[in-house]
Order: C-alpha cells, then structure tokens, then sequence
C-alpha cells in the first residue's frame, strides 16, 4: 500500500504525538496526579482508536451508529463505569457524547458534510423550539455574575450544555420515520434492560455501586434503584417508559409486539408500586387518565372536560375548609420542628418550596444562579428542611435557578408540544406515527406529576433524551404533513382546450 509523503509524514506525526503524550502521562503517573493523568490516558487511547479508525471517520453510517449506542448509553447512567475527575465525571454517555460532538466537528472540513448539515437545519420545522434552549443557555452563563457559588454554576452549566447538545444532534440527525422509530426501539430495549436490573434489586436485595441504597439501611435494601442513585428517580423513569409499552399494546406492529407491550406495562407498574413513589404512582395514574382522553372521541372528549370541571368545582366546594387548614399549615404557619426526629415528609417538601420562593422573590425573579438553589438552600434557609437541600419539584428548581422568563418559556415550550403533538394525532396519523406520538404526548402529561419525585431532574439524561424525542416527532410530523399537501390544479379538461 503506497502512502505517499503526506500519508506518510502524517503516520509520523501521529505515532510522535502517541509517544510523547504517553510518556508525559507516564511521568505524571510518578508525581501522582490523577486528575491529569486519567483525561491524558483516555486522550491516548482516543488518539490511537482513531487512527485505527480513520477510514471510518468519514462515514456518515459511522456517526449515526455512534449516536444510536449515545442514545442507548444515556440510560445507564453512571451505573457500570466512571472516571472521577474531581471537578467532573466520565462515564460512557459523556464519553459517547463527545466522541459524536468530536466526529462532527472533524467532518466539517468536508464540503459535502456542511452543505449535508446546512440542508438538515434548513429542512428543520422546530428551529423555534431549539432556539428557547440557546436562550436558557446564554441566560444561565449571564447568571453567574451574580450567582453566590460559581463552581456550582458552572457544575450545573455543563449539564445543561451536554443536555441541549443532545437535544440538538437529536434533532439534527434523527429526521424521517425510520430514525425515529429506531429512537423508539432503543429507548424500549433499554428500558428492559433496566427493568431487569430493578428485579435483580428487589429479589436480592443488592445494588449497584452508584446506588444510594449500595451497602446501606437493610430496611430499605428492598427498593429497586436499577442504575439510577434512587427509588424516586427509578420511578419517575418507569413512569414515562410505562406509556411507550401501553402504546406498543395498541399500536405494534403484530401480535407478538403487542404481547411483549402488555408483559412490559405490567411489569413496569410493579416496580413502581414497589418503589413506593407516591409521585410517580399519581403520575401513571394522571397519565392512564390522559391516555384514555386521548382515545375518546371529540364528543366524548367535550363532556369529560365539562365533567372534569364541574366534579373539580364541587369538590372545592365541599373540601374548601379541609383544603385551606392543610394548606395554611403547610405553607403559612411557621414550622414546629421536634429535633428528636425527622420533620414530616410532607413538611419538609412544603418548606422547600416555601424556601424556593423566597429565594426567587429575593432575586426580583431573576433567579439565584445556575445550580445555586442547593447553595442557598444549606447556607440562607428560612424554613427548617432537616438539612435537606434538594427542591424535589423540577419546574420549580428551573424557576429558582434561572428566574421568571426561562421557567416560563420551559413552560410554554412544554405545553406548546404538547398541544401541536396532540392537534397532529387528531388530525389522523397512520400505524407508526402514531405509535411514537401517543407514547411522547402522554410520557409528557406523566413527567409533569413524575418530576416532583426526584431530588433534581437535570442529571436524569433519559429527561433530555425525552425532551429531544418530542422535538423530533413534531419536526417529522410536520414534514410529514408538508410532504402530503396537493396541489389541486383547475381542472382539465382537452375538448375545450381544443387539444
């Protein structure tokens, strides 16, 4: 094989470059620097998979294998491998994500991939919706001028970033049926593999090193944790991915798909009842509600809603005086806190968000900074959390962290897909469109109730690989219906055009 001169000076190259950072990284190993060694080690080893690699580098089949095993890694979290850096992690997500950030910044040096990658962004029908995650970025970097911990902020800034690029290569990438029903396949796949692992928790009683149940009280060893650090974060988990398995029971695509939809559903329900997440159980419940809304006819849909709202009325009417002494208590009189024991979980979740707010009212809405609510939280609390510091409620984390505005456009991005979402499955979808729509548009209705269970949503990937599933289907949705537009010409008729 003849090489040439350039091919040849740049093996040179290579192999002199592999040298030196391995014997930089060898003499730091001496002095004891992990911190710097390990990113060097893995900077080698990356530095030599890819010249192994290189004729792979430029395959378009290669980079979108690598955001597939991306998407399927975002599931495992931390639970089998991770390099602790200090100040950060790696673990085979963050890997993967920059391994795929890597590829495709590498490839812009080919004309054919930027006009490739210009088409796919001009062909997009959700630049709006990436666009508000561009303006939470920016906002969140403006933070920290006046955040009180700025290592915290930026510890938060990184999740976000890795978050919204993932939402962007998603987006990008992922952009016709095929592509997207894969999505669907991994995130199914995945979620029996994690499932399993939950079984193995509740059977055994043991747990991943990464669980917070690993080596702890034996009265809680019965919790299924999979390879998320809680019960509560499992949970929430479940309770989205139960609603991809319903929609396989009425959607897939033969008998035995609908069978392995129905053994999913039922499974998923049990685990959840045995993590004990109160949240996550309301949520399926909420949810199972929406599901069944969502297959009613409009007439019967008109009268739910007009049913919904009287039974709503009358229940504030009845309960008006039980309903404001237990919300007075919980929020207006000041807490009672016997030291001899932990406050009430009730309390102490009604004192987070009480702290939350005053912490946001101090900000005149602006919000604390970029993961300061933890901060402020241990160091300005008002209201006794039993050292807890955690909000437990996303959209309220989101609105401490980064004020009014971005709160408000999450929250209006939100419902925004869900409505279009929901206004694209009433029009009529077939088989395979509607099997990816209906499990985002009720996952969505779930994650609202779901979200209050964790201590923090922002480290839960599967939160953003969601977010990114929605944004997907709407883009290809409206394609779709862009695709299925006729244009009826008059008609034609040659005798009297004389032909």
């Amino acid at each position: 094989m003849n090489l040439g001169f350039t091919g040849i000076r740049q093996v040179v190259i290579g192999i002199v470059g592999l040298l030196l950072g391995a014997i930089l990284t060898i003499g730091l190993i001496f002095i004891d620097r992990p911190n710097i060694y390990i990113p060097l080690v893995l900077l080698n080893v990356a530095l030599l998979v890819l010249v192994i690699l290189k004729q792979y580098l430029f395959d378009n089949r290669f980079l979108m294998i690598t955001i597939y095993v991306l998407l399927g890694a975002t599931f495992l979290n931390n639970a089998f491998f991770s390099i602790n850096l200090g100040f950060f992690s790696l673990f085979p997500y963050r890997i993967l994500l920059i391994i795929v950030g890597f590829l495709i910044v590498f490839n812009l040096i080919r004309s054919d991939f930027r006009k490739d990658l210009w088409t796919k962004w001009t062909d997009l029908r959700v630049k709006g919706s990436l666009l508000f995650f561009v303006f939470w970025l920016y906002y969140a970097l403006l933070t920290l001028l006046w955040a009180k911990s700025v290592t915290e902020g930026i510890k938060y800034i990184s999740i976000l970033v890795m978050g919204i690029f993932l939402i962007f290569i998603v987006t990008l990438f992922l952009n016709d049926l095929k592509k997207v029903l894969n999505f669907y396949y991994i995130w199914v796949i995945m979620s029996v593999f994690v499932m399993l692992i939950g079984y193995w928790n509740a059977f055994t009683k043991n747990h991943l090193p990464s669980s917070s149940l690993h080596l702890g009280p034996e009265y809680k060893q019965h919790y299924p944790t999979s390879v998320f650090t809680n019960q509560n974060d499992f949970a929430t988990f479940l309770s989205i991915s139960l609603f991809f398995f319903l929609s396989l029971i009425r959607n897939g695509k033969n008998k035995y798909w609908k069978a392995g939809g129905i053994v999913l559903s039922l499974a998923a329900l049990h685990l959840i009842m045995l993590t004990g997440s109160r949240a996550s159980q309301l949520a399926v419940i909420a949810g199972i509600g929406f599901y069944v809304f969502l297959l009613c006819k409009s007439v019967v849909r008109k009268w739910i809603v007009a049913l919904g709202a009287v039974g709503t009325s009358l229940f504030v009417l009845l309960f008006y005086n039980k309903l404001w002494s237990t919300f007075s208590s919980l929020f207006l009189s000041p807490t009672i806190h016997d030291f001899s024991g932990r406050l009430p979980s009730n309390t102490g979740r009604a004192n987070l968000i009480r702290n939350a707010f005053n912490f946001s009212l101090d900000s005149f809405g602006m919000g604390v900074g970029a993961g300061n609510t933890e901060y402020y939280m241990e160091n300005y609390s008002i209201h006794d959390t039993d050292q807890v510091v955690n909000v437990h409620f996303w959209f309220l984390e989101i609105f401490t962290n980064f004020g009014i505005f971005v709160v408000l456009g999450y929250i209006i991005l939100y419902g925004y897909l869900m409505i279009k979402l929901f206004q694209h499955y009433n029009r009529g979808l077939t088989n395979q469109y509607r099997l990816i729509t209906e499990s985002i548009l009720v996952a969505l209705a779930a994650f609202v109730l779901s979200s209050i269970s964790p201590s923090s949503v922002s480290n839960l990937f599967f939160h953003w690989v969601l977010f990114a599933f929605a944004i997907v289907a709407l883009n290809i949705l409206r394609k779709r219906k862009n695709n299925e537009k006729v244009v009826v010409s008059p008609t034609h008729n040659p005798l009297i055009e004389g032909e």
